[in-house]
């Protein structure tokens, strides 16, 4: 008896992570295929509806929330996990609310990835790490939300947070985010 295929949809507009995820997932067994937008996801899932999708937080044009809005609403739905180097709880809470399964902050293996594709409904969970690097939790959690609001214009969530805009690229710095 042959294993099912399975087919995993990434979808990173940073060609050189998603050809290590690509290479990384498919020695695990995955069928992959990649996107580097939410509409060039789409376009993928529409010809080859897949089973898993892993969908980076930031993307160019609409956002991965987008992304993950509409994978989900495919039918049948695939097992979503959000990767990013964003991560707050507000996102990893809407992602989950739009239908990810889980949500991880990179950096990621291909081994927590799979599992975290293995694991159940139900059993969902919020991998974001700690707050190091001298922010405060709270803090980060308002620059991501102004990130987001802002589409990830640094001049703009400078502006918006009251803060030079090499202030909050020093402490995007410290959070190393990739």
């Amino acid at each position: 008896m042959t294993e099912a295929v399975r087919n995993l949809l990434i979808v990173e507009d940073d060609s050189a992570l998603a050809e290590t995820l690509t290479e990384a997932m498919t020695r695990r067994g995955f069928a992959v295929s990649q996107a580097g937008s939410t509409e060039e996801a789409a376009i993928v899932a529409a010809q080859s509806p897949p089973d898993f999708a892993l969908v980076d937080l930031k993307l160019p044009g609409r956002n991965g929330l987008e992304c993950v809005r509409e994978l989900a609403a495919l039918d049948p739905a695939p097992r979503i996990v959000v990767l990013t180097g964003f991560a707050s709880i507000a996102t990893a809470v809407e992602a989950i609310k739009l239908g990810a399964g889980h949500y991880l902050a990179k950096p990621a293996t291909a081994a927590e990835i799979e599992a975290a594709f293995a694991r159940g409904a139900g059993e969902t969970d919020l991998a974001l790490g700690q707050a190091s690097g001298g922010i405060r939790v709270n803090e980060w959690e308002r620059i991501q939300e102004v990130l987001r609001a802002t589409d990830f214009n640094i001049s703009e969530a400078a502006r918006q947070l009251g803060m030079h805009r090499r202030t909050l690229a020093r402490k995007l710095a410290k959070r190393q985010l990739r």
